[in-house]
């Protein structure tokens, strides 16, 4: 099946996404593999209870890093892949997208403070939360999306890399006990601030992109072509990133800790290697549909088909074995990370077998069903999250990822099946 999908694709094409895979693929090895040293580290050194509140923190700031990657990683994406070789125009996507996305930051900025200082359950620990928006500014300034765009996908894996290493080192040499717990998101913070920085000296340095005020018109235009994304985005962290944060409103630190280490883990099989295939494919994919339609439709139906494959033979695996891998991150058998990691594998399995179905509609144009879909199931999800978790705590929130990713699959794999090209 891999050779079917590889003839579908001109050899100089394929090399090039496999290119790509392979750049982003070592980068996911090296920064999901620091973080196996470092969790069992931080969870040790700081505790659950403390590892809990940080988890929380980000959950929290995931919100606003939503809010400034509006929808450009995809629309911006996309609209860079197809201008490849206009430079006047790369460098006008690129001055209104950066100009709304530091907007947008600055506007994060305002409502974090805000919610921080006027709730007691953050104000108490508003360090946490400053220290930890960070981390959004050093988003806004990564431009992802233009490496992306660009399919220069050695770039990314360039600097994060680096960002991984240096916070790793970091880590080690300024948290040692409960007391320390503020350097962690400080140090995530820096980190994610060199990068940033550091990419946006790339894009200007090797790609000699020119910044310059966006007019009114493009400006408006690239935050109108990122609306349904940016919806979509704010519906599916409803039901994603909302998870650790209901459950930090709902329990405690220290089950948080224990139920954020499982969800760190599903995520990370989740992820690897599947977010850099789809990453590397997705603008060579919008390139191909626009010159073949049913050429991308068959291609992404056969990468989808060796995923489903690959899945049923590792997630059962992973399922057999969570408690052992539960035991190297934490140091000791913790049900409840045990339990919600195998649970979560489920809803793994539904993601995986639906990646390059969802990414399709993208591919398509189709982003006004993308989002719809989204949406309600956001809107479904949502109060079920909140229902399951008041009722059953973390487990509840297992379940209802379950529900969830189940139901996108089946609407998902009904609406794309229809599709005639």
């Amino acid at each position: 099946m891999i050779k079917k999908a590889a003839k579908l694709v001109d050899p100089e094409e394929f090399m090039l996404v496999m290119r790509n895979f392979t750049s982003l693929s070592v980068l996911q090895a090296v920064t999901y593999l620091l973080p196996v040293i470092i969790f069992p580290y931080l969870f040790r050194a700081i505790g659950p209870a403390k590892f809990g509140l940080i988890s929380f923190a980000q959950a929290f700031v995931q919100y606003f890093m939503i809010l400034t990657d509006y929808g450009f990683s995809i629309s911006a994406t996309k609209e860079i892949s197809l201008c490849h070789d206009e430079h006047a125009k790369i460098c006008s996507v690129f001055s209104s997208v950066m100009t709304a996305k530091i907007a947008l930051a600055f506007l994060s900025l305002l409502l974090m403070t805000g919610i921080v200082f006027a709730v007691p359950k953050f104000r108490s620990d508003w360090m946490v939360y400053v220290f930890s928006f960070g981390t959004v500014a050093g988003s806004t300034l990564f431009p992802l999306w233009f490496f992306q765009g660009t399919e220069r996908m050695k770039h990314i894996a360039d600097l994060n890399i680096l960002g991984g290493i240096l916070y790793t080192a970091l880590i080690f040499s300024f948290v040692a006990e409960p007391q320390d717990y503020l350097m962690v998101p400080l140090i995530n913070s820096a980190v994610f601030l060199a990068t940033g920085i550091l990419g946006q000296y790339r894009v200007f340095r090797h790609f000699g992109v020119s910044f310059h005020f966006p007019k009114y018109a493009n400006f408006r235009q690239q935050m109108k072509a990122g609306w349904d994304i940016f919806i979509s985005n704010v519906a599916i962290n409803a039901y994603t990133t909302t998870r650790i944060f209901c459950i930090g409103l709902l329990t405690n630190n220290t089950i948080t800790g224990f139920y954020s280490i499982a969800e760190k883990m599903a995520n990370f099989v989740q992820t690897f290697p599947l977010s850099s295939f789809s990453q590397a494919l997705f603008p060579r994919l919008s390139k191909i549909f626009n010159r073949n339609k049913r050429k991308a439709y068959e291609i992404m139906w056969h990468v989808q088909q060796i995923t489903i494959n690959i899945s049923l033979i590792t997630l059962p695996l992973i399922f057999i074995f969570a408690h052992f891998f539960v035991r190297i991150v934490c140091g000791g058998d913790y049900h409840a990370s045990v339990f919600s990691f195998r649970m979560l594998l489920i809803a793994v399995f539904f993601i995986s077998a639906n990646a390059f179905r969802v990414q399709f509609l993208l591919v398509c144009g189709k982003t006004h069903i993308y989002s719809r879909i989204h949406v309600v199931m956001a809107m479904i999800g949502l109060p079920l999250m909140f229902l399951l978790i008041y009722s059953f705590s973390y487990i509840g929130a297992a379940l209802s990822t379950i529900l969830i990713e189940a139901g996108i699959f089946t609407v998902t794999y009904v609406t794309v099946k229809r599709f005639k090209f």
